[in-house]
């Protein structure tokens, strides 16, 4: 989650210079900060999480289509300045940037934020435990769950081969780069090529570790199928980002903006087919465990269809509609999206305990819990800001 800057002309394989910020990316990746408090918010009152007692369909829905592409996106949104980080500062220093961008906050998060966070949930299930037992077993004995920071590490890796692979051949991205500069007037030829890539990692990856299979090592975790979905979309947005990536797949008079409507399409047709496999899966197959390769199979196609398009969706709106009033509303947030990201989980699951109790709608603890988790993470991460020295990481 780098900050959002695009690059001057240069010839592909040219270090790329400093220039404007692109609005239209900028309000994207804060876009999606808003997206990862709502999936977290509505998450106890579906049928997957339920850990409340009021449930609401249309947060499944909701649940459904976030999951399939916000982390994905994010690591997309960050590849794009990898590449040209890397050549404008070089490989150490741009590593070393990125251990204080990424890594400092993981640490810090992993031993304040998430110990925070999950005590709600362990106080619903044992009342008498004090945190200080709480917070020794979870680092001494575990589980040491990482919630929404495992993001974290797991870029700061690609950054780290990211890094290792600029070192083996600066021009090893060219490639995609010339494609996005191919699609800046055939952004479908992009689509396709980014849509088979995706899809050749991760559906052999979901059919051989199924969706519930994580790498966990104390605080470090991530999903074993989707490593290597989020590999190709960080080395896409760094591919992008190589040179002219304001002359490319996302120029601003692109045509990629100017058919909004067809990647809505694209979108919706897989997303209602993930409901027709899901509508399988319960009320045919009847939940089985493992499920069928071939199911496994087709729910991974459709996920990655939806995802690929999904994202070009959200990007072809912000930058269709970057003078929209609506739009500039994310302005004033952009510079502490970073910050909310990371603080954001303690009240979310604070509010969620303290809602439990309140016989309530679903729809209004979701609402009441939404609405101030996005306040007291926002005002938090102002007043961290202000610590001398913060703004270099948050």
């Amino acid at each position: 989650m780098t900050s959002i800057s695009t690059v001057g002309h240069a010839d592909v394989s040219a270090v790329p210079k400093a220039k404007s910020r692109n609005l239209a990316l900028d309000r994207a990746r804060t876009f999606l900060t808003l997206v990862v408090l709502l999936h977290h918010a509505v998450i106890p009152y579906t049928y997957f999480g339920h850990t409340d007692p009021k449930y609401f369909f249309g947060f499944d829905m909701i649940v459904l289509a976030t999951d399939s592409f916000f982390m994905a996106m994010f690591f997309f949104l960050s590849g794009l300045f990898a590449w040209s980080g890397i050549a404008r500062k070089g490989p150490l220093n741009y590593l070393a940037d990125r251990l204080l961008r990424l890594g400092l906050p993981f640490v810090i998060c992993a031993f304040t934020v998430i110990p925070l966070a999950y005590y709600a949930i362990s106080l619903r299930h044992q009342p008498e435990i004090g945190f200080s037992e709480y917070y020794w077993n979870m680092i001494t004995k575990g589980p040491w769950p990482s919630g929404p920071i495992w993001f974290l590490w797991v870029l700061l890796g690609f950054d780290l081969v990211a890094c290792l692979l600029y070192r083996l051949s600066p021009n090893l991205l060219d490639p995609i780069n010339r494609l996005s500069l191919y699609g800046r007037r055939r952004p479908a030829v992009f689509f396709a090529v980014m849509l088979a890539v995706t899809a050749a990692f991760y559906v052999p990856g979901l059919m051989r570790y199924g969706q519930s299979s994580w790498f966990e090592f104390g605080p470090f975790s991530v999903q074993h199928g989707r490593v290597m979905l989020y590999a190709s979309y960080f080395f896409f947005g760094a591919g992008i980002g190589v040179a002219n990536m304001d002359r490319g797949l996302l120029a601003a008079d692109g045509r990629m903006a100017r058919v909004s409507w067809d990647w809505m399409v694209l979108a919706i047709v897989p997303y209602c087919l993930l409901w027709v496999l899901i509508f399988i899966k319960r009320e045919i197959l009847g939940n089985p465990s493992p499920l069928p390769n071939w199911y496994e199979g087709l729910y991974a196609l459709c996920f990655a269809v939806f995802s690929v398009a999904i994202m070009f969706l959200i990007l072809a709106f912000f930058q269709r509609f970057k003078q929209s009033g609506s739009a500039k509303l994310l302005d004033p947030m952009q510079s502490d999206a970073y910050g909310m990201f990371l603080v954001h989980y303690p009240f979310a699951l604070w509010l969620q305990y303290w809602l439990f109790d309140y016989d309530l709608p679903a729809i209004v603890k979701a609402t009441i819990g939404f609405v101030l988790t996005v306040a007291a993470s926002w005002a938090l991460t102002r007043a961290l800001r202000q610590i001398p020295g913060a703004s270099r990481v948050l």
